[in-house]
């Protein structure tokens, strides 16, 4: 599935900033005891909107799917939108034209969503019908609801492990992929191949920050490092976690030498593109997404690979099996004007056994509830399954979801790209100036102003 939103770099602020004005505009009130938030479908005739992220080939899938929806409730006719991202959804909804239903790739968006009354809650229509939020994992749970307002519901989620190419390990010694991350160390520098000058011609790993898929909220679940206490407040100076992932990283980088990763990098190819550089067979092992799955089976079906869960802090081994998880969210904005037939519809594309199956078959993203992870209409490849594994792990996490969206993420990564090249003396003072920022930070947004 190649989905924008889900995958590069979450650069979502200036969408926050809008979804937070909207409690202003909008007036931020909890409409959802009234009988128009939980009113039932009264069975006439209705055209309901659903705007999406998608486009080209995988807007067919979310066509096909709603058109299930319609064979199952004849009365209620889907118009799908595709390629709409959020700054749209947030647009129509300032200017009183919002869709019925909305699909969001940026679950960070999910605090800014429903602290601002962007997104009416769930809960009451989800109570009604009997229908929990308890069918999904805790990571899922975690980025559709914020502060127990469940004014989002997923549908489809990206999940992160180790993608390595057999051929190259096999032809290096390396018999299993690595579980810990000196193992991972140790076979990274075997699978490097150096032209006589030094060069890099095939990576064993490239451990830089911003690379790809090297994320921080996709190691964390690694080291076991959390973003915050109980009182939300930034613990990156204070969760040995974290310390322990921004020195494993540093340490192979200076094993490469900066310059010599940003000379590889240069050529290694466009992350979406057939020259993706671990689909040329240019880096041995990586991070990467359960989608990376249907890239190589359309660009480079010939390519010997695997998939395992990803490698783990050396003094956590239980840890391992489980990994990063994110996904996509679906809601109905408050301006809706149709909300009892787009609940339906939310429902549907929640919490539908074939729906759910039809959608990953189609788009390659795992499905989030325990009864389509098992379904017999699921059809996963060898190296899918590794994904279905790890999405239900209960070592497998997401991020914290608050109303600055992902802002602290950019911090931190920002700081820990700094720290690789050098330019951070002192580690321990770095990440407490860096907590007091992303706390100010959050400070700020909470109170309506702008930092």
């Amino acid at each position: 599935m190649r989905v924008v939103g889900m995958r590069l770099r979450l650069t979502v602020f200036a969408a926050l900033a809008g979804a937070i004005a909207l409690g202003g505009c909008m007036g931020g009130d909890d409409d959802s005891s009234s009988d128009k938030a939980v009113a039932k479908y009264d069975g006439k005739p209705v055209t309901i909107t659903l705007w999406t992220g998608f486009s080209d080939r995988e807007l067919g899938v979310i066509k096909g799917v709603t058109e299930d929806f319609h064979k199952k409730n004849p009365k209620i006719t889907v118009k799908v939108l595709g390629a709409v991202d959020d700054d749209k959804i947030i647009a129509a909804a300032r200017g009183g034209n919002s869709p019925d239903v909305a699909h969001s790739f940026s679950t960070d968006n999910t605090g800014a969503f429903c602290s601002s009354g962007a997104w009416i809650p769930l809960k009451p229509y989800m109570d009604r019908d009997g229908v929990s939020a308890d069918s999904f994992p805790e990571s899922v749970q975690g980025y559709t609801q914020f502060e127990g307002n469940q004014c989002t519901l997923p549908m489809l989620a990206d999940v992160y492990g180790l993608y390595y190419n057999k051929d190259l390990l096999s032809k290096a010694g390396v018999k299993e992929p690595p579980k810990t991350f000196s193992e991972l160390t140790a076979d990274a520098k075997k699978l490097t191949q150096r032209s006589p000058d030094g060069k890099i011609e095939v990576a064993g790993y490239v451990p830089t920050w911003g690379f790809y898929e090297n994320q921080a909220v996709h190691y964390a679940p690694q080291f076991g490092a959390e973003w915050t206490d109980d009182q939300g407040n930034s613990t990156l100076s204070s969760d040995p976690g974290w310390t322990k992932m921004i020195t494993w990283s540093k340490d192979l980088v200076d094993w490469y030498g900066y310059d010599n990763l940003v000379r590889f990098q240069a050529g290694a190819g466009d992350e979406y593109s057939a020259q993706n550089a671990f689909e040329r067979g240019k880096i041995a092992m990586m991070i990467d997404g359960e989608y990376r799955t249907a890239f190589i089976a359309t660009e480079h079906p010939d390519l010997n690979y695997g998939t395992a869960p990803m490698a783990v802090d050396d003094d956590q081994p239980d840890l391992y099996g489980g990994g990063y998880v994110t996904g996509s969210i679906i809601g109905i904005p408050k301006g809706a004007e149709n909300r009892a037939a787009a609940w339906e519809l939310v429902k549907y594309l929640a919490y539908d056994e074939h729906a759910l199956a039809t959608l990953s078959n189609g788009l390659r993203n795992v499905p989030t509830t325990d009864a389509s992870l098992h379904s017999p209409e699921l059809k996963p490849s060898e190296n899918f399954t590794t994904f279905l594994k790890v999405f239900p792990n209960e070592h497998s996490a997401t991020n914290p979801i608050t109303a600055a969206g992902a802002a602290y993420q950019e911090a931190a990564e920002e700081f820990f790209a700094k720290y690789q090249t050098g330019k951070v003396p002192d580690l321990q003072g770095g990440l407490e100036e860096l907590d007091k920022q992303i706390d100010d930070q959050l400070a700020q947004i909470t109170q309506g102003q702008t930092p």
